[in-house]
């Protein structure tokens, strides 16, 4: 079974958080696959993550520029397995996997501020505690990430975002 963490984006767009957390797997030597909702976001990151400044650096690739099995953090809008032996998968946009179990880690992140996303990330996560995941909750503080949950289910308002 994965370890499934749940990041609630309340501060900052994906945009912003994303290469963080992408950064904090490159700096233990991990792979990830993303798996996006559809082939925009694919492309928009792929640009997006080429310009960011923090960090500075981010390799990754996707289907249209191939060599897979080279690139450390590897973009798709396709629930494959992990052509670059990826063991972290972050789930973007509502995207699900059929592959969890494939992974070490899981990281599902969803926009605190559209209710359907939020409404969706309460689905995923009663459906990964019936597999028998083990999961963790994470909500964007002042000071950065705050674990707010973990095993059971969060409390409802805690998936709600704060005013």
């Amino acid at each position: 079974m994965a370890e499934i963490g749940f990041y609630h984006l309340t501060r900052t767009p994906l945009e912003q958080a994303l290469p963080k957390l992408l950064g904090r797997i490159l700096a233990q030597e991990g792979r990830a696959l993303v798996l996006c909702g559809g082939p925009e976001r694919v492309q928009a990151l792929d640009a997006a993550l080429w310009l960011c400044a923090d960090p500075d650096w981010l390799p990754h690739g996707t289907a249209a520029m191939g060599h897979a099995a080279h690139q450390p953090i590897w973009l798709t809008a396709e629930d494959e397995a992990p052509p670059n032996g990826a063991r972290f998968l972050v789930l973007l946009d509502g995207a699900e996997s059929a592959r969890l179990s494939q992974y070490d880690r899981v990281l599902d992140l969803f926009d605190g501020h559209d209710e359907a996303a939020v409404q969706a990330a309460r689905r995923r996560w009663a459906a990964a505690r019936a597999a028998g995941h083990a999961l963790t909750y994470w909500q964007q503080g002042p000071r950065g990430w705050e674990r707010k949950a973990s095993a059971g289910a969060p409390p409802q308002e805690a998936l709600v975002p704060k005013a």
